[in-house]
């Protein structure tokens, strides 16, 4: 599966972005997909994750109650809505398609976009 994440930016805090990534395959509908953002010297974060069925999304700490996760299955997509961005949610941002029971760690996924950047100034 080839992902290509989009729409990341520079936007001013308080303001709210939608990431896009798109998936290469016709079984996009079989893969559970999920979001993580990472900074220089730092771990990947988990951001949200939505299972290939669209049931019960997760979500990590830093975007409950300010991202939301959906997908297309019909257009091989999965977003994340990101509102009241503050700037430390500065990061590139990596969307992955797996299977495995736990979609909220990395080893939960078998392929990774190439990121996109999203800065948020104060």
């Amino acid at each position: 599966v080839q992902l290509q994440a989009s729409g990341g930016g520079l936007v001013q805090a308080g303001d709210s972005l939608r990431l896009s990534c798109a998936a290469s395959e016709r079984t996009f509908s079989n893969y559970d997909m999920g979001w993580f953002r990472q900074t220089p010297g730092k771990e990947r974060e988990f951001v949200a994750a939505i299972r290939w069925s669209s049931d019960s999304p997760y979500y990590g700490d830093s975007a409950k109650g300010r991202f939301t996760i959906s997908r297309d299955n019909a257009k091989n997509r999965v977003y994340l809505q990101m509102n009241s961005l503050k700037p430390e949610d500065t990061a590139v941002y990596y969307c992955a398609a797996g299977g495995g029971d736990i979609i909220v760690t990395m080893r939960g996924y078998d392929y990774w976009g190439q990121g996109t950047q999203v800065t948020v100034s104060s």
